[in-house]
């Protein structure tokens, strides 16, 4: 009896030692290998360095917008050496340009928070451009002197929480800056020839388009076909996109083009005008893109390159920003729990937004005539197409209405267009829900 009851105590014995070896071998399983390291290590570096390059680099465009259009002296002002009133941080603000609360000084910080900031002072504006606080614009300084300006990735693709005043918060990178005025800034540079010589027109019709644009939106195309306004009279521009959630997502922008590091190129290299390489021979047709291809853009090259380096790691990060969750209170959830539904089934929204990109696998492109709108600004790409665009984080970017030129004012327009389009024969109820779903992603 004394023998059966040893083996008894040996069983459980035995099988507690197998199951830790078995996690001990499971664990050894999992261990990172020398390769896992150091893939890791790579997607770290990619990604700091993605980060640095989206938020600070000018890719050398300083020698356009600095030494070309001379902007720096209209921002400085007559009183520090440049032309005119100068641009106070009060006038930056009012043209959409975004202050970094986290470059700012302790010092500059209890000011601001006391009102003891002179923001109607352009003195202000060089002492933000000198602690590079102001999100997408770096200043070059020769002593205390603002000899040039170049603009970075930040400038357009993000904004700030306003988390100390309206325009002067937290980086919040990739977001949609709606509140931008491309067209007003441009207009400040003192010489707008480069303009004037690629488009062959005069500079008040430079500045009579620039003026058209308005807040949150930029003409890509313009530079390429000289398309500055619809047949319907508006301007040619489209909105700012936001630069969030496109991990997964193929052909990039409103009407395709490429993927996210073609596009990285083109804006860099033919609308920053950084010093890089760009090659796209789509660019030679002059039937389509008559001044591209007078001006040889379908194949730029410079040196030394301050591009083409930098692409792997600005397009790594790019695809590691999140979109950002709708908050809570800003969508009711049991309606978009019901709008899901409708999302999925009726409204036939999935069929072309496939989750969880919501956008579609593949050639994710539609002619006008699918969607049911005009095809003037496809016609302006090489696929003469509209792009399914992703739709997380869409509250983001309500500001300035909805698809490319913002045409749509409501998220409810846009639903109601497709249900007449594609005869749905949604009821008012389902819309209603619809609507709080694509809010909630």
């Amino acid at each position: 009896m004394k023998q059966y009851w040893k083996y008894m105590l040996v069983i459980p014995v035995l099988t507690v030692s197998v199951l830790a070896g078995t996690a001990f071998s499971d664990d050894n399983h999992r261990r990172l290998t020398k390769l896992d390291k150091q893939i890791n290590k790579q997607a770290q570096q990619m990604l700091d360095d993605g980060r640095e390059i989206f938020r600070r680099d000018t890719f050398g465009d300083e020698a356009f917008w600095g030494d070309t259009l001379k902007l720096h002296r209209a921002i400085k002002g007559a009183r520090f050496g440049g032309v005119g009133p100068g641009v106070s941080p009060k006038a930056a603000l009012g043209v959409g340009l975004k202050v970094d609360v986290d470059a700012l000084p302790a010092g500059i910080l209890s000011s601001l928070k006391s009102g003891r900031v002179n923001l109607d002072d352009p003195a202000g504006t060089l002492e933000l451009l000198r602690l590079n606080a102001v999100v997408g614009v770096k200043g070059f300084f020769t002593g205390n002197d603002l000899s040039s300006i170049g603009i970075q990735c930040a400038l357009c693709h993000s904004t700030v929480d306003n988390s100390l005043a309206p325009g002067i918060g937290h980086r919040l990178d990739g977001w949609a800056n709606r509140d931008l005025n491309v067209g007003a800034i441009i207009s400040l540079a003192p010489d707008l020839s480069a303009f004037t010589t690629l488009l062959e027109v005069d500079e008040d019709t430079v500045r009579k388009v620039l003026a058209s644009w308005g807040p949150g939106k930029f003409d890509a195309e313009l530079v390429l076909d000289g398309k500055a306004f619809r047949p319907d009279g508006k301007s040619a521009a489209t909105l700012i996109p936001p630069a969030f959630g496109l991990a997964g997502v193929n052909l990039h922008t409103w009407t395709g083009w490429g993927s996210v590091p073609h596009w990285n190129a083109f804006v860099a290299v033919l609308e920053m005008h950084g010093k890089g390489t760009f090659f796209d021979p789509r660019l030679k047709d002059a039937s389509q893109f008559p001044i591209a291809a007078k001006a040889g853009f379908d194949d730029v090259r410079n040196e030394p390159d301050l591009v083409s380096s930098k692409l792997p790691s600005l397009h790594f990060y790019q695809l590691a920003i999140p979109a950002p969750k709708a908050p809570q209170g800003s969508f009711n959830p049991s309606a978009a729990a019901s709008g899901k539904q409708v999302f999925e089934d009726k409204g036939q929204c999935a069929t072309c937004h496939v989750p969880p990109t919501y956008s579609e696998p593949g050639w994710n492109m539609h002619t006008a005539e699918e969607i049911g709108i005009d095809d003037f600004q496809a016609n302006r790409s090489p696929d003469m197409r509209y792009r399914t665009s992703p739709l997380k984080g869409l509250w983001t970017h309500t500001k300035g209405g909805f698809y490319h030129d913002g045409r749509f004012a409501s998220l409810l327009d846009v639903v109601n267009h497709y249900n007449d389009h594609l005869k749905l024969g949604l009821t008012d109820q389902e819309k209603a829900d619809l609507v709080e779903y694509l809010k909630s992603l």
